[in-house]
């Protein structure tokens, strides 16, 4: 095929050629509602999601609903996340969305990002991941993997997240933004590390702008 040379057209080839790599590409969450994956993506800031699901068990089985969680004690709570590190702050965050959902919707995970982005603690990432992953809407989430490799295959020049999302918005279709996030971050965890990515064998090196392979040269 030709080299796409449009940031639109290496996303779209972007997106296509992670899909044959990353059929099955899901959240590394653990979770079985959007309350859970709600709780769970609130605590991954600053914090693996290895140690996330270590945690989030315990957290589940003490305060498994939303009037459960609004009413847990304080230092309980933050002895339970507290190897998640920020423990205080994401306490204080996680009392303060358990109390929001019961005073606002009934203690239902809303699907409008309004609703989800004036929850405390919850940024548009965060609201992404839940829309995306566990209510079926339309979401892009943009983490460092996300950002780093639009960056290096040229999908945009914006550093801030939020306008990342909003330029690859522009170049992803609605329905499909929620996997293409997760296989980024599949790519980026993978092939397209950070400090020293693997151009070598990565499926978009022939045509990313930040490809460093090396040119095979003919034989005279």
């Amino acid at each position: 095929m030709a080299r796409p040379r449009s940031p639109a057209g290496r996303a779209r080839e972007t997106h296509r050629r992670l899909a044959e790599e990353y059929p099955d590409a899901a959240c590394a969450l653990d979770h079985r509602n959007p309350y859970e994956l709600l709780v769970a993506t609130i605590l991954s800031a600053q914090c693996t999601d290895e140690r996330v699901n270590m945690v989030t068990p315990e957290l589940f089985r003490r305060w498994p609903t939303p009037e459960d969680l609004a009413g847990a004690d304080p230092a309980e709570l933050e002895e339970v996340i507290r190897t998640t590190g920020f423990f205080r702050s994401k306490a204080r965050n996680l009392l303060g969305m358990a109390a929001a959902l019961i005073d606002r919707h009934d203690g239902v995970v809303p699907a409008a990002m309004r609703d989800l982005v004036a929850l405390p603690g919850v940024g548009r990432k965060t609201a992404n991941v839940v829309r995306s992953v566990a209510l079926g809407e339309p979401g892009l989430p943009v983490d460092t993997h996300v950002g780093r490799l639009s960056r290096r295959l040229g999908l945009t020049t914006e550093t801030d997240p939020v306008k990342v999302e909003l330029e690859l918005n522009r170049m992803i279709p609605a329905a499909e933004r929620g996997a293409f996030s997760l296989r980024m971050i599949q790519h980026g965890r993978r092939v397209c590390l950070a400090r020293r990515p693997r151009c070598g064998s990565c499926v978009l090196s022939d045509f990313c702008p930040s490809a460093d392979v090396p040119v095979r040269r003919k034989r005279v």
